[in-house]
């Protein structure tokens, strides 16, 4: 391609990953391009090749030099755009530039939903503001509760959502630390081996009192403790006990559980272990060892996090800061990934991307974009009051994403077919976007005697009723003996209280579209181009939509309107 082509995609590539910290989107980027350069619309195929080798060489620049370069090319592009947002999150304490370690820790129990997507977001927003590291960390601890999948599934998703990894950890890989640390405080008497039933323990901690095995002499308790590890005890019949203070207020303080055996393969390691850490030991020896400097988690944590700092303290170790935000409350979606998970076996769900469902790869194939989401977590903060997730307010934030991108077409469901009285041709010209002339328009030749066209059902009602329609882009109607007959052309008939419909031609293709509730809507579209397939597109007075396929009928996800 030419050289100033290559100019353009290039601005429009820095452009965008300015915009979105370092991740420009190459089909974004490309609707940019062909918007400013419709005559290239033919060799679309050829303009993404070249424009994903653009944005895999942006994406890999600093910061500063996209900027830098962005200056250079068209400086009036570094002014924030429409729907930007300035990063509303507070300052974190004792942050410094390049020293800043902050983790996400999802258990490998299945994909990503949008409960994960508050901490994943705002850890990445302060890790890229100071320049720091992210660390995913599969908390994998828990062999019932594995997905092996997940393990690829977690990257992938938090790569769409634009969270940049610096380092991925595996609990399962750092038994053999946990087992050191156990020891270290097992020999500063700060823990011991327990053998009482369950029930028997919890009902002494309830009542203060130490449980027989509490005080044994140390050597006793490191030499039972390498009988665990050795695999001499089954499942129930000994755990590991941090100590505490048995007189604390709060019952869930006093003396945990550090370690337990779990007499079951698990998907990484096999039979390798018995002897399993449990979360607020493996969480409290991971955030010292990886050096984390500040840690966000929901107020739900307030107690492990009282929890693990008797560990910090007892080992001299220097906590990380912690804030706790509020619960929030995600309506309308399947999140458990066991309930999807056996739901997808049953064949009640499709798969992890079933629209009904809150997981990433269900709102990506909806059309949801990952800076929605992030714009949506990023004006939400830090609150420590508790929330109700707002579907509403993620889809105004998208709309604000996919409006100025998303080309129009028409869709009629459930159609009713009209023979227009009294024309034999008529065009359409009706343009691809409202506040973009330069894309063109879909031009729509209309011939017969009469002309036939298909209406939804409360449409050709309104006709019925009011007596006069005017159909979008193309001509007014009136309705007279039964008949929908053609009065011209003139736009005035809306001014007297005309409606302005959609319809499509009798002889468009058969599209399908799944709504959120996974009931397919069935009608008949405009044809669309192959290059929307990805795309999102606004089917006019029924909403945004994702198109999935184009031939040899239409397949759409529902986004929102």
């Amino acid at each position: 391609m030419a050289e100033d082509t290559e100019q353009i995609i290039r601005k429009y590539a820095l452009q965008n990953a300015v915009l979105y910290k370092g991740k420009a989107n190459p089909k974004a980027v490309v609707g940019k391009v062909l918007a400013e350069t419709p005559e290239l619309r033919p060799r679309a195929k050829e303009l993404m090749s070249l424009t994903q080798d653009i944005v895999d060489e942006i994406n890999s620049m600093t910061p500063e030099n996209r900027i830098k370069a962005l200056g250079e090319i068209d400086a009036s592009l570094l002014v924030k755009q429409k729907g930007e947002r300035a990063s509303r999150l507070p300052d974190l304490p004792g942050a410094e530039s390049g020293k800043v370690v902050m983790r996400f820790a999802p258990g490998p129990s299945g994909p990503l939903h949008i409960g994960h997507s508050r901490v994943a977001i705002l850890n990445d927003e302060y890790v890229k503001r100071y320049n720091g590291k992210f660390i995913n960390r599969m908390e994998d601890t828990n062999p019932d509760k594995i997905d092996p999948e997940a393990y690829r599934m977690i990257p992938e998703d938090l790569e769409w959502l634009g969270v940049d990894v610096h380092e991925t950890i595996i609990q399962s890989e750092r038994f053999e630390l946990y087992y050191q640390v156990t020891k270290e405080l097992l020999e500063l008497g700060k823990a011991y081996i327990c053998y009482c039933q369950a029930e028997d323990w919890r009902s002494l901690k309830e009542k203060s009192r130490a449980c027989p095995h509490r005080d044994l002499p140390i050597e006793e308790q490191l030499e039972s403790y390498e009988r665990i590890l050795a695999g001499d005890y089954a499942e129930g019949e000994a755990v590991v006990v941090i100590k505490t203070d048995l007189r604390h207020p709060n019952p869930a303080i006093r003396d945990f559980i550090g370690l337990r055996i779990v007499d079951k393969p698990h998907p990484r390691t096999g039979d390798r272990y018995h002897a399993y850490p449990m979360m607020n030991l493996s969480v409290a020896v991971d955030d010292h060892t990886l050096g984390l400097t500040h840690v966000l988690r929901g107020k739900d944590h307030l107690n492990n996090t009282l929890r693990q700092e008797y560990i910090f303290n007892y080992l001299g170790w220097k906590m990380p800061w912690y804030h706790h935000y509020g619960f929030v409350s995600i309506p309308e979606a399947v999140l458990k990934t066991s309930v999807v998970r056996e739901g997808i076996n049953k064949g009640e769900f499709t798969g992890w991307d079933d629209v009904r469902l809150g997981t990433f790869r269900s709102l990506r194939r909806r059309g949801i974009q990952p800076e929605a989401i992030r714009a949506y977590w990023v004006d939400v903060g830090m609150k420590d009051v508790d929330i109700q997730f707002s579907w509403e307010n993620l889809y105004a934030f998208n709309k604000e994403i996919v409006d100025p991108e998303a080309n129009r077409y028409f869709f009629v469901w459930n159609p009713v077919k009209i023979r227009i009285e009294g024309v034999n041709d008529l065009t359409s010209r009706a343009p691809l976007h409202p506040d973009h002339p330069e894309r063109g328009a879909r031009i729509t030749e209309l011939h017969g005697d009469p002309i036939e066209i298909l209406l939804t059902p409360e449409d050709h009602c309104l006709l019925v009723e009011n007596g006069r329609i005017r159909l979008k882009d193309l001509c007014n109607l009136e309705y007279v003996d039964g008949k929908a007959c053609y009065i011209g052309n003139d736009l005035s008939i809306v001014k007297e209280g005309a409606r302005i419909v959609h319809w499509t031609t009798v002889d468009g293709p058969r599209c399908e579209v799944i709504e959120p509730d996974g009931i397919i809507k069935k009608g008949v579209s405009e044809s669309l181009p192959d290059h929307e397939v990805g795309e999102v597109v606004q089917f006019e007075r029924f909403g945004f939509c994702m198109i999935e396929q184009t031939t040899p009928i239409v397949k759409a996800v529902y986004s929102h309107r």
